[in-house]
């Protein structure tokens, strides 16, 4: 019920969100904005993360997820209005939660497309996660 509810709520964000779309690449990593991984323990086991990204889960395992949760730990690390990008595995996570902090929320953000799929390929070198 909660992934319809949050379907139905990114569906109706996404008529209104002026979310900026850039594909990552190793020279956006060198820009002085903060980048908040939302994809999950296991993955960032998995695959690395991003030097200096901090990794605040999303969705969990199942799909589930708690907005309130992920709210205070993303207002922890950016202030209102300070612009900030999303990454996760492909970018497609990120397309969606950026519409809705976007359009709902006013949150300055931007949607790394590609993910850390497209920046793996591109011979970047993630961090391992511990």
């Amino acid at each position: 019920m909660k992934k319809i509810l949050f379907g139905l709520l990114i569906m109706a964000t996404s008529l209104m969100a002026e979310v900026q779309n850039i594909w990552v690449s190793t020279d956006f990593l060198k820009k002085d904005i903060k980048i908040i991984d939302i994809r999950t323990p296991a993955e960032w086991r998995e695959a690395g993360i991003v030097k200096d990204a901090y990794t605040i889960m999303f969705f969990d395992e199942k799909g589930n997820f708690n907005v309130a949760q992920f709210l205070t730990k993303l207002n922890k690390v950016v202030k209102k209005g300070e612009q900030f990008a999303l990454i996760c595995r492909t970018g497609s996570r990120t397309a969606e939660i950026s519409k809705f902090l976007s359009a709902e929320l006013g949150y300055n953000v931007i949607n790394l497309a590609g993910g850390m799929v497209k920046l793996r390929r591109e011979g970047y070198r993630p961090i391992i996660y511990k």
